[in-house]
């Protein structure tokens, strides 16, 4: 494997990577060469000054870990290479950009996935279902958090916004479960808690089955306090998150706990699998997240104007 980006989400897929049976980080690089030497010595990978060096390296596939304003120029250059693409979330500010990259992909026929690790979790796999065969009535998403301790987060050129950089777990997770957007009005609270992000949002959606919905974030926090989804069919109450999954029926409420390091862990293992040929188990390829990515845009948007999005397939 060879690692574009050396921060937090690229070392937390290092260590899954390296635990992996048969599986070498061969090379990385960072923008701060300190940063991929201190992510590549521990796993004896090669620290390359750019792209273009890593692609020289004998690498069978790449993940791409930078933050959301860096997308494009790794993902062309990987996709010029011909090989398998890993890309970690958002996939860009830019949805022209976003759009350009998928076309590429599909081009060459390419092997992509993209770090939306909640779908690979066990509870989502059994609220998926539970629901299935029913008419979802009401959905209601949150990601109620901090701001991270990340230089580039509260800056809206650079990360998007809670919306884009975090609510977007909880947008998939709502189009996994309830079906497509349709359309979006969303408004923000304009005093952030720091840079020039919204300190809240809160949006309204129409899911093209008939159901509606709602998403509420916010960064004002010191801690996280909930992040997750709630789904409400006829005689039926869904909670899902990364922790667990609630559910309420005429049999009455009942629990079941998750771990979210064993999602984490399935993403990759999936892609390496995929790499390998041995087992096509990936979730979200690129244009699949190209259609969380848009939804996620168009409500940062729509909390910036006012003004309803119209985000049908």
């Amino acid at each position: 494997m060879g690692l574009v980006g050396a921060g937090g989400v690229a070392q937390r897929h290092a260590r899954v990577l390296s635990s992996l049976p048969d599986v070498q980080v061969a090379a990385v690089t960072d923008v701060v060469p300190d940063a991929a030497a201190a992510l590549a010595a521990p796993l004896g990978a090669r620290v390359v000054p750019d792209v273009a060096a890593l692609l020289g390296e004998p690498v069978d596939a790449v993940y791409v870990c930078v933050p959301p304003f860096a997308h494009g120029p790794a993902e062309h250059a990987v996709i010029e290479a011909g090989l398998p693409l890993f890309v970690e979330k958002p996939i860009s500010l830019d949805i022209g950009a976003a759009q350009e990259i998928s076309d590429a992909i599909d081009e060459r026929g390419l092997l992509t996935a993209v770090g939306h690790h909640w779908r690979y979790l066990a509870v989502v796999e059994q609220a998926r279902t539970l629901l299935a065969g029913r008419e979802v009535r009401l959905v209601t998403g949150a990601w109620l958090d901090k701001v991270p301790p990340v230089g580039w987060w509260p800056l809206r050129e650079k990360s998007g916004g809670p919306i884009v950089e975090q609510a977007a777990h909880v947008l998939d997770l709502a189009r996994h479960l309830a079906g497509e957007v349709t359309s979006v009005t969303a408004a923000g609270n304009g005093t952030p808690p720091a840079g020039d992000i919204d300190g809240a949002t809160a949006a309204v959606l129409r899911f093209a089955n008939g159901a509606v919905g709602t998403l509420a974030a916010t960064c004002v926090l010191g801690w996280k306090e909930r992040a997750g989804l709630e789904i409400y069919a006829d005689g039926l109450a869904v909670r899902v998150s990364e922790t667990g999954l609630t559910v309420r029926d005429a049999d009455g409420e009942r629990t079941v706990d998750s771990d979210p390091e064993t999602a984490r862990v399935a993403v990759d293992r999936a892609f390496i699998a995929a790499v390998r040929g041995e087992e096509q188990d990936i979730r979200v390829p690129y244009a699949e997240a190209l259609r969380t990515h848009t939804l996620a845009l168009a409500v940062a948007a729509s909390a910036s104007d006012g003004e309803t999005r119209d985000v049908r397939p």
